[in-house]
């Protein structure tokens, strides 16, 4: 079972939602196979992103991060739902 739901999947993107009820282990680090932008909807208090090798940073609406490819990533849980748009182009 994933640790999230997508709301919506086109050829362009997907929406992405992880709930407050999410356990933290299950926001493992790993690495996506292609490039990816992925942009915050909404996000609650506390949300952080980091990469390997690097500090982990809040989460701000509208922000849009850059994900390489096969770049080692996680997300930190915070209070409340965060939804993102993943662009698969």
């Amino acid at each position: 079972m994933k640790p999230y739901t997508d709301l919506e999947v086109t050829d362009k993107y997907i929406i992405r939602e992880f709930t407050e009820n999410i356990d933290p282990i299950e926001l493992m680090w790993h690495r996506d196979d292609e490039d990816r932008t992925i942009e915050i909807l909404e996000v609650g208090e506390g949300w952080k992103m980091q990469f390997d090798d690097q500090l982990p940073f809040d989460l701000e609406p509208e922000m849009r991060i850059f994900m390489m490819r096969h770049k080692w990533h996680r997300a930190w849980k915070g209070e409340g739902t965060l939804k993102v748009k993943i662009h698969l182009d």
